[in-house]
């Protein structure tokens, strides 16, 4: 457990959490901290948006560019779904420990708008390729800092509430270009244009609010207190932090092969082998991302601060796998997919992803709290990137055998986290360690008195 330290006001005679943004020491939370949270949230929107709108488009760009199913896994390889996002999340990271979260703010949508750009006006596939690089490298670096700052700004009895509010919209960005897609697939070529596009406009007005955030209190503080502190990755890839790290990589590394593949490839794979036509192809993904969105919202929301985590991950397992045994023994047909779609939604809702958001912001000091988001961020979108180019050679046995191939890979995530789940909830930053890991849950600590000292 990292060492604490108490700051007493004098004129009063209590002790209070000076972590915590003025506007949030009671158990409401402000419209401020709403506000701060949603415009750092927009990270996950312009991330699953850009995945989705390269989604949608790509069975018409497979026959308005013709390339074939090679292209189409290294477009997915270095999209923003996997190794070029991989790559900004280690670069943006690092600099959000080394010169603040919000020097990351000042730049990256501007590039992200670029890319989008680049995408709409694309005229082969090498420039598709091109754009998408540079749309993952910017989404890479956004979503450390956005998720540091969630995860210092918000109060102990609210962290998760305030996460899962991350998570919402990254669905919502899902959304977006699977409505507009259902909407404008008679459009033909220039359909994939408009997702793009919608994507720019947003990515800018969302860097315009950006411009009014201040930097995190807490990363200000702890730079302070240890101005060298942090300033060596060896001080995060060396003892207590290692365990963290590979526990986190591991349960949602393996997750996120099955999101990647099914999120990027779902209307790929439905229209090869020719179950669906595109609009109820479309209407299936976003049925998923609706399930999820809503298991996010009135499941994941109320609950993650006031009940067992690890309960939570066990009953996410558990809808996730079962979703997937139909495509293993059965034709696929609507039917059956709309049962995978909702169940592995609701699953994935509650599961893995929410919570790996979560406890990557809480099991890590301060100074170095970006950096391991970058690396386990970066670590898992490149693995996706790999596992990516192999996957034409796992679908040519059959998509039954990729069915089993996923559903064994979310057994074994869930039994990672379940074994090894963190007891952090309703608790200070301060008061968190990597010896949490596995822990039995316990009493909270004090909400109060409490002021983080980095432990470097």
């Amino acid at each position: 457990m990292r060492d604490e330290k108490q700051v007493t006001m004098r004129e009063t005679g209590e002790s209070v959490d000076a972590t915590r943004p003025d506007d949030a020491t009671d158990k409401g939370l402000s419209r401020d901290q709403w506000r701060k949270t949603i415009l750092a949230a927009m990270a996950n929107y312009i991330d699953s948006g850009s995945i989705v709108a390269g989604a949608v488009a790509l069975p018409l760009w497979t026959k308005q560019f013709g390339f074939g199913s090679s292209f189409v896994s290294f477009l997915g390889a270095f999209s923003s779904n996997a190794i070029s996002a991989g790559l900004g999340a280690l670069i943006g990271g690092r600099i959000c420990d080394l010169l603040g979260r919000k020097k990351i703010y000042q730049w990256d949508l501007l590039l992200y708008a670029f890319g989008v750009l680049w995408i709409v006006f694309a005229q082969a596939g090498w420039m598709l390729l091109v754009g998408y690089f540079i749309v993952g490298l910017t989404v890479g670096a956004d979503v450390p800092a956005s998720w540091t700052l969630i995860t210092e700004t918000a109060p102990a009895h609210a962290r998760g509430r305030l996460a899962g509010t991350a998570q919402i919209f990254w669905y919502v960005g899902t959304l977006v270009p699977l409505v507009l897609g259902i909407a404008l697939l008679g459009l033909g070529d220039t359909m994939p244009r408009i997702l793009f596009a919608q994507l720019f406009v947003v990515a800018v007005i969302t860097w315009a609010l950006r411009q009014r955030i201040v930097e995190s209190a807490v990363w200000t503080r702890a730079r302070e207190e240890s101005p060298r502190a942090g300033r060596a990755m060896r001080e995060l890839l060396g003892g207590a932090h290692v365990r963290a790290l590979v526990f986190l990589i591991a349960m949602y590394g393996i997750w996120n092969l099955v999101a990647g593949t099914y999120g990027f490839f779902f209307p790929y794979i439905l229209d090869a082998v020719g179950s669906t036509t595109p609009r109820a192809t479309y209407a299936l993904q976003a049925i998923w991302f609706l399930s999820t969105a809503l298991a996010v919202a009135g499941i994941y929301m109320p609950l993650v601060d006031r009940v067992s985590r690890r309960a939570l991950l066990t009953w996410s397992s558990v809808l996730q796998i079962v979703a997937f045994i139909p495509f293993i023994f059965l034709h696929v047909t609507f039917v059956v997919a709309l049962f995978n779609v909702v169940l592995f939604g609701v699953g994935a809702g509650i599961g893995q992803q929410s919570l790996f958001q979560l406890w990557s912001g809480e099991l890590f000091p301060t100074l170095l709290r970006s950096s391991a988001q970058g690396v386990m961020f970066g670590v898992v979108r490149i693995a996706l990137g790999g596992w990516i180019l192999l996957l034409p050679t796992v679908e040519k046995a059959g998509f039954s055998t990729l069915a089993t191939v996923l559903a064994a890979m979310l057994l074994l995530s869930g039994l990672i986290g379940i074994a090894f789940a963190p007891n952090t909830r309703g608790r200070e930053l301060s008061e968190i360690g990597t010896g949490e890991l596995g822990a039995r849950p316990r009493r909270p600590g004090p909400a109060h008195a409490r002021v983080e000292r980095q432990r470097v």
